[in-house]
């Protein structure tokens, strides 16, 4: 399954909300060295209940909107 994935990274709260077209991601982490993207990919992975190994991300590394695969 392929959805998209809006982020907003450094924020106040780390959170997870559904959306018609994928998710919302509210997170703590800075975007810099990836470690925004590795708090997405974990942030889904608990609120899906699967691992995380499990979660992709195939477009927009370096933007907000990404284009994110659930196995």
């Amino acid at each position: 399954m392929r959805v998209e994935v809006t982020v907003r990274p450094q924020a106040h709260e780390n959170k997870v909300e559904k959306t018609d077209t994928g998710f919302k991601v509210w997170t703590t982490a800075p975007a810099r060295e990836g470690r925004a993207n590795e708090a997405i990919i974990q942030f889904i992975a608990e609120y899906l209940d699967t691992a995380p190994s499990n979660i992709k991300i195939l477009r927009g590394h370096t933007s907000h909107k990404k284009l994110v695969e659930i196995a």
